[in-house]
């Protein structure tokens, strides 16, 4: 899923802060860093997670 619809759906009052760290795969606490970056960067972290090798 686009971290950037996540964290949009989060600040449209759609997903608790809790709901929003679990979908994106974070801390709790990393979650207000993420909501701190600009749009840009975001951008630029859902790329790099698309292209990671999937865990085994």
């Amino acid at each position: 899923m686009d971290k950037r619809k996540v964290i949009d759906a989060y600040r449209r009052g759609f997903l608790t802060p809790q709901e929003c760290a679990q979908v994106l795969g974070v801390e709790r606490g990393q979650l207000n860093g993420l909501l701190d970056l600009p749009a840009d960067s975001l951008r630029i972290i859902a790329a790099s997670a698309n292209n990671r090798p999937a865990s085994s």
